[in-house]
């Protein structure tokens, strides 16, 4: 991050916080903090279902190695999945950060239902927030605010402020507050598609274990100007809710150092009730295609080694389309419908397939898409997705850089009174999930203001406090 102009925050200064954030179960060491309010544990070997058994048996003879530390030295290899998890329930930052004891405190006080339509400002100060709380508008005032509402609201609401890119500004009939160019821009996810398969019955029960994730893997593309482990892919036993999502296991690969940099938020109304515009563009650099096709290629191959063979059977390329959303919905007429076809999914093998590709695949075939690289193109430019890791809307930057809308303190440039601590601050996505650094970032913010508040004290209330 320092290299891209955010300066105090390289690999020795982000660490620390790192560790602060961190409370980890199975590892102790120079990378691991054991303290901290969120838990980090992993599901391993032992206790993985019979698919991700096979799964990391055909990984191991494609030659890669095991590791049984995510989060140790950062190496190519197939591993535990880290998450954020204790007794099977998932620890966001509200369960970790907002426990009892903190909910009770005197200088706390959590608002919900209340949606922001504006900030407040007075000339270029910050001086608060208006909100909808239920059907009542309410107005919130502070000496300092905090934006943290992600890599697509946070841009949008700036934007509303007035501070963005002056031409879309004025297009919209926003005046504008601060001319920053970069607001909205350069917005980033990690690219990925998926290579889903029949699960096999005996490969299907897991008494160990709760959760469907247990494994994932690192690797190097090879591709010229990518670094090592510029690759990433997770395993999973179970593709959605339902019936059918219970007998589709899926392998989900993704560019874990992405070259796109070119996505974008941006204003369809000045009308805070309007969702923005949003695109990715996720694979405008033609080396992310090119990965993500070199990847496929190596998983499909994966389906041919002898474990996966054993339990799994009609691989097949899958797609997040509007059929798959639709069957997705939680409700008893997809419950039904899911189970009727789940039984004839457990068939004759002939119409497993029609099921597949009827009901369930909507590109080419595994092996049409293998042996025609215009096919597998096609299929990549229609299937990839993001895989919520949207960043870099707000970056932070260096005082010369025209598109820094941050500094990295989390200021947005040319106002007062005004930061904005999520992902949208990051300089580029992290070559990781965004939880943890996100958390980091607003640890290591938090540590800033503090330290800047101590400064403007006068020495009496300094030394009292």
């Amino acid at each position: 991050m320092e290299r891209r102009g955010a300066s105090g925050w390289r690999w020795e200064t982000v660490l620390p916080y790192f560790k602060k954030v961190e409370r980890d179960i199975d590892f102790d060491g120079p990378l691991h903090g054991t303290e901290g309010r969120i838990p980090v544990r992993r599901v391993f070997p032992e206790n993985w279902s019979d698919y991700a058994r096979a799964v990391a048996e055909a990984f191991k003879l494609a030659g890669y190695r095991y590791l049984p530390d995510q989060n140790g030295e950062f190496q190519d290899g197939y591993y535990p999945l880290a998450m954020s998890n204790l007794y099977d329930r998932r620890v966001s930052a509200a369960v970790g950060y907002l426990g009892a004891t903190v909910r009770q405190r005197d200088n706390l006080d959590v608002q919900t239902e209340a949606q922001i339509s504006e900030l407040l400002f007075e000339d270029t100060r910050c001086v608060g927030v208006r909100a909808a709380v239920g059907h009542e508008a309410v107005e919130f005032r502070a000496n300092q605010v905090i934006l943290c509402c992600g890599a697509i609201h946070s841009p949008a609401m700036l934007l509303r402020a007035g501070i963005g890119p002056v031409g879309h500004l004025r297009d919209l009939g926003i005046a504008v507050r601060a001319a920053r160019a970069g607001v909205g821009q350069r917005l980033m996810d990690h690219p990925s598609i998926s290579i889903s398969s029949y699960l096999k019955l005996d490969a299907r029960k897991n008494p160990y274990s709760k959760r469907s994730l247990h494994l994932g893997m690192r690797f190097s593309s090879g591709v010229d100007g990518a670094p090592p482990g510029d690759m990433a892919l997770t395993v999973s036993n179970k593709s959605a809710w339902h019936a059918i999502g219970d007998r589709i296991a899926v392998i989900t690969l993704w560019v874990n150092k992405t070259f796109s940099e070119t996505g974008q938020v941006r204003l369809s109304s000045a009308d805070w009730r309007q969702e923005p515009d949003v695109d990715f563009n996720l694979l405008s650099d033609h080396r992310d295609l090119v990965r993500l096709a070199k990847g496929f290629r190596e998983i499909a191959a994966l389906h041919e080694l002898p474990p996966l063979k054993a339990v799994t059977s009609d691989a097949f390329p899958a797609s997040f389309t509007d059929k798959i959303r639709q069957v997705g919905t939680y409700n008893t007429k997809n419950r039904i419908l899911t189970s009727i076809g789940a039984t004839l999914m457990d068939g004759p093998s002939f119409l497993r397939r029609a099921i597949i590709r009827g009901f369930i695949m909507e590109s080419a075939g595994l092996v049409h898409a293998l042996k025609d690289d215009e096919a597998l193109e096609t299929y990549i430019k229609r299937a990839t997705v993001g895989v919520w890791h949207c960043s870099c809307s707000c970056r932070m930057g260096a005082d010369d850089d025209p598109m820094a809308v941050t500094d990295p303190q989390g200021r947005v440039r040319d106002v007062h009174g005004l930061r904005v601590v999520d992902a949208s601050i990051f300089p580029v996505v992290p070559c990781a999930n965004t939880n943890f650094p996100t958390m980091m970032a607003a640890e290591k913010i938090a540590d800033e203001i503090l330290r800047a508040e101590a400064s403007a004290r006068p020495a009496h209330q300094v030394a009292a406090a």
